[in-house]
């Protein structure tokens, strides 16, 4: 066999970033059946992550959809969908940019709440300096949280006017709100601290800072909150989140104590939510919480790895059910491994998307062949759909999913011996597609076809032999395709 290397994927040309972002939808499946079964049967009830190539993901169910939006660093997009099977490949809605240099780059974690008729989005940014971070919040001009929206204002507590400060999320307690962000206080530079509203857009009092414990010292950041059983609960992100070790703790609050008080807030010891190294899930984090459309279940969402190398890239938003314990406490169970398939929240449409693995197996009307030399083999292990995927860097050697839908995703790892595939639909003309990455990571998008007509459709990939300055060989990786049937 020859020398694996690890592998790849970035987009040569033609894929645009926006489709980039506005992709995958659920992507794969560890628990299906090995034989191939009809689509509406094996699909229509579950899904697969990751749901968006983005970080900080905030997402919410509001009269019929999912509204999804994460980390873009120049612009707040949103993703709308009636499920969540098919809310990665929704287009991408711009809702916000922001002509004012002072705050229009690296905007981070937007988050958005409705209060009265009207929603109300937060969001983190800064003229290109990181310390200059500060917290800004929008308005809608209806009631969607698509917008549009309008600049409201700047959320600076008195006692920290000018202090870096990020990642804003609302506590609503007994009647009144509170602004909870992380900032600089005596614990961290990146630290706990909440602050009163008198209103969604202003800040009525000084910040107070909670000491709150995280296995390590450098941040504590992004906190989140559910109510249930008579408590509100916090849960934070803790640790550089460039790490594998970055993991979700917890802090609690009776329904009747005052929230700016920081010694009424009960520490949970030891993380709720922490790397999952079996099933190839590190650094799970900078979360939130929604409910099924019928409002019977909870649900994270959340951004993982699949490396444990120290990056931030290769960040992408997941999701899964969590349930309660018998001592009121939420339970958040392991991450899932990514593409693992899990049910569809109770009250979700679902669609008929299906996947085609690399070794012909699928959950639906279709199938792969190759023409030339091809390696296949399981070393991929959790990396990769069901374990296992094919490579080749013989130049001409080709792999042709054949589908019945309307559009096809092609994903695989990206690795540091990948170069360039060369993409074509029904035989049209080909786009090239860089399979290389920096460092080895898996069940990446490598693909997303233009919207087709329904009916049967070929994608045909081909070895080109060629690699940029960057790669170390010339490899074309394949482990799976999903197909979208609406």
């Amino acid at each position: 066999m020859p020398q694996r290397f690890s592998r790849p994927p970035r987009v040569r040309i033609g894929l645009l970033t926006a489709v980039f972002l506005g992709l995958l939808t659920g992507l794969l499946p560890s628990t299906a059946s090995s034989a191939a079964v009809p689509a509406a049967a094996a699909s229509a009830g579950t899904f697969r992550n990751p749901l968006n190539s983005g970080p900080d993901p905030f997402m919410t169910h509001w009269n019929g959809n999912y509204y999804l939006t994460s980390s873009q660093g120049d612009r707040i997009t949103m993703w709308r969908s009636p499920s969540l099977s098919t809310l990665a490949t929704a287009d991408p809605i711009t809702v916000w940019t922001d002509g004012d240099a002072s705050r229009n780059k690296n905007v981070w974690a937007p988050e958005f709440y409705r209060f009265g008729d009207r929603w109300y989005l937060y969001y983190t940014a800064d003229d290109g300096v990181d310390d200059h971070h500060r917290l800004y919040v929008l308005e809608s001009d209806r009631d969607d949280p698509a917008g549009p929206y309008h600049f409201k204002a700047e959320l600076a507590p008195p006692n920290h006017a000018d202090d870096f400060s990020i990642d804003a999320g609302i506590l609503q307690h007994n009647g009144r709100l509170y602004l909870a962000y992380s900032g600089i206080n005596q614990y961290q530079h990146n630290g706990l601290n909440i602050a009163p509203l008198s209103s969604p857009y202003t800040v009525s009092g000084d910040a107070v800072a909670i000491n709150a414990a995280g296995g390590c010292q450098e941040v504590r950041e992004g906190p989140e909150f559910l109510y249930r059983n008579g408590r509100t609960w916090m849960t934070y992100s803790t640790c550089d989140t460039g790490k594998p070790d970055y993991q979700v703790w917890m802090m609690s609050l009776p329904s009747t104590a005052d929230p700016l008080v920081p010694g009424n807030w009960h520490q949970h010891q030891g993380p709720v939510f922490s790397r999952a190294d079996d099933r190839g899930v590190f650094g799970p984090g900078h979360h939130a919480f929604f409910r099924s459309p019928d409002g019977s279940e909870d649900w994270i969402v959340y951004h993982g790895k699949t490396t444990s190398a120290y990056t931030y890239s290769d960040r992408t938003t997941r999701a899964q059910r969590f349930t309660w314990r018998a001592d009121g406490s939420p339970d958040f169970g392991r991450p899932i491994a990514l593409g693992a398939t899990q049910d569809l929240p109770s009250g979700d449409p679902g669609s008929g998307n299906y996947w085609i693995n690399d070794d012909g197996r699928s959950s639906g009307p279709g199938g792969v062949a190759y023409g030339g030399a091809w390696n296949s083999g399981t070393g991929c292990a959790t990396q990769c759909f069901w374990g296992d995927d094919h490579w080749s860097q013989a130049a001409g050697a080709t792999a042709t999913f054949t589908f019945t839908g309307t559009r096809i995703a092609l994903l695989s790892v990206k690795d540091v011996g990948n170069g360039y595939a060369a993409l074509s639909i029904d035989g049209g003309p080909e786009q090239w597609v860089d399979f290389h990455g920096a460092i080895r990571t898996g069940e990446t998008l490598q693909y997303l076809s233009p919207r087709l007509g329904y009916g049967q459709h070929t994608l045909r990939v081909r070895v080109t032999g060629q690699h940029n300055d960057r790669s170390g060989a010339s490899y074309v990786s394949v482990d799976r395709a999903e197909v979208h049937v609406g």
